[in-house]
């Protein structure tokens, strides 16, 4: 509890009357931090001024996944100035490097205090002009890449490793071999046509067509689990796995994600999602899977990446990955998600990876800067897709089989492609061949009015025509549709697949206490939200499970 004596130590109040002490004292929180236990995280929006009382504070940012130390807090230094004076969120975070003890003033009564006592607020805009000064300077710092990579633009393990790292929010500069700059990047040892792609990173150290595990490792992300035994295990790190991850850490559960590629599934190379709750302006959805996986990360989750499963026990729930790692699960939920749908189409194949995309992440709409490109499909992906090329290509075109966008995709998407002057949409048509040599240049696209085909150009070619469950590595003890999609709940029952007493939880697969959540399993709603909700009712559900299986203590 806070005295006046407490209070008066602290070089900004210290000349305030006792009547505002004393309202200090008795409306102000008294926070007892324990080393490594935060004041702050960064970026929150917390709106209120902090003091510090006793100990000392570690001020840091975190920069393309790198802790930066700003500076130290001690005994009587404050701290939130900037956010309360113009209401940003606070640029760093505050974590006590010793036992430490802070004091929290809420918005409502700083601004009585200030207006009981005007040179407090001189005080406070003095110091967040000085704040800020310092955070113009580490923004301005040109950033470090991570990563530079040297590889030809059609290259399709050049282009990969592209993907991986941006999807893994690792930052990298990428020049082609024949770059008039490359000498002054790639001083020594330049590497040749047979070597690409050849990445070096920032200490120095050369990695000549690495595989992605092996790049992972070397650049600090987590790739073996740690434990033998966890409490449950995810499968899958996309909205639906990260929630599930999020639910699990915060409630006690020893958590784990399995995740092949990159936290943010199919989701997580959305250019814009404009209808998630609580962001009225719309969020990508590398952004939204990058603040899922560090609030999992903080919450004492593990994110393995680069690993997949091999095969599931159904009987031991013993999981297998490759690699030959083996752990103990006691719950297991499926977040694999869905794969897009491959077209059998002449020049496809060949031309994969060398103008031919199945989906699109953010990172390659830079590569269609002034080019004509193309996306076949009709659906939402499409339509978030086509509004990012946009911004970046000489012409986006739209191939859709169908009469109308309508039936497909939301309204205010439809909207929006037709205020883009760059942006047209081709009904009834199909495209039916890809043409090129080392790479794409046009397409063949039939129209199905009249059935006549004609060539376009095309610099890029991306598709978004509907996905299904990659399941068929599961036991066949895991029931699934024709299409692979889990089922789960009532429909396991009306499959004839369960054989326990009790019903099945909503969620649970025909093998108790495998759950699974999001696009993979069978169910007509395919959103991000609704797969966030259902990875976060997975956890209830495992809860449950558990308490069912075993009276003993399910927690860390």
């Amino acid at each position: 509890m806070l005295t006046i004596d407490d209070v008066r130590k602290i070089p900004l109040f210290s000349t305030l009357a006792v009547p505002e002490l004393e309202r200090l004292a008795r409306t102000s929180a008294d926070l007892h931090l324990a080393p490594g236990e935060y004041a702050l995280h960064p970026g929150s929006e917390e709106r209120a001024l902090f003091a510090v009382l006793t100990g000392k504070l570690h001020v840091f940012t975190v920069i393309d996944g790198i802790e930066r130390t700003l500076y130290y807090l001690g005994a009587g230094d404050v701290f939130g100035v900037v956010p309360i004076t113009i209401g940003t969120q606070f640029f760093g975070g505050y974590r006590a490097s010793e036992p430490s003890r802070v004091m929290r003033v809420g918005l409502r009564e700083y601004h009585a205090i200030a207006a009981a006592s005007p040179e407090i607020s001189l005080k406070v805009t003095a110091l967040a002009r000085e704040r800020i000064g310092l955070m113009q300077n580490v923004s301005a710092e040109a950033p470090k890449p991570r990563v530079t990579i040297v590889g030809h633009r059609w290259d399709s393990a050049c282009g990969g490793l592209r993907q991986f790292l941006a999807r893994n929010q690792i930052t990298y500069d990428w020049m082609t071999p024949d770059a008039p700059d490359l000498p002054t990047h790639w001083a020594d040892n330049r590497p040749t046509d047979e070597e690409c792609p050849v990445l070096m990173l920032a200490d120095g150290t050369l990695l000549k067509r690495p595989a992605r595990r092996d790049l992972a490792q070397r650049l600090g992300l987590q790739t073996h689990p740690r434990l033998a035994e966890y409490d449950t295990v995810i499968v899958g790190g996309g909205p639906a796995g990260l929630a599930a991850a999020v639910y699990g850490a915060s409630e006690g559960l020893r958590t784990l994600v399995v995740e092949r590629e990159a936290p943010g599934g199919q989701a997580g190379t959305s250019s814009r999602i404009e209808n998630y709750l609580g962001f009225p302006s719309g969020v990508s959805g590398d952004h939204l899977a990058s603040r899922a996986l560090k609030q999992a990360g903080r919450l004492g989750a593990e994110i393995v990446v680069t690993r997949s499963v091999d095969r599931i026990d159904p009987t031991t729930r013993r999981i297998y990955l490759d690699g030959e790692d083996v752990i103990q699960a006691r719950t297991v939920i499926l977040a694999t998600g869905v794969a897009w749908r491959r077209l059998a189409i002449d020049g496809f194949d060949r031309l994969m990876g060398k103008g031919v995309y199945y989906g699109a992440a953010r990172s390659e709409a830079i590569a269609t800067h002034g080019l004509d490109v193309h996306l076949i499909g009709a659906g939402n992906s499409a339509g978030q897709a086509a509004l990012y090329f946009a911004n970046h290509a000489r012409t986006v075109t739209l191939v859709v089989r169908g009469d109308s966008l309508e039936k497909s995709m939301s309204h205010y998407l439809i909207a929006q492609l037709g205020s883009k002057s760059n942006v047209t949409v081709q009904l009834r048509s199909e495209v039916v061949g890809a043409h090129g040599d080392t790479h794409l240049t046009g397409i063949d696209i039939r129209d199905g009015a009249s059935a006549k085909v004609r060539r376009e150009d095309c610099g890029g070619l991306f598709v978004f025509i509907g996905a299904d469950a990659e399941t068929g590595w599961l036991p066949e003890e895991i029931a699934r549709d024709a299409r692979g999609y889990v089922l789960t709940g009532d429909d396991v029952v009306k499959a004839g697949r369960w054989s326990r007493s009790r019903d099945p939880y909503l969620l649970e697969s025909s093998v108790p206490g495998i759950f699974a959540c999001g696009d993979v399993r069978l169910s007509p709603v395919k959103r991000v939200a609704s797969a966030v909700g259902e990875g976060s009712m997975a956890i209830a559900f495992v809860h449950k499970y558990l308490q069912q299986a075993t009276p003993t203590r399910t927690g860390r």
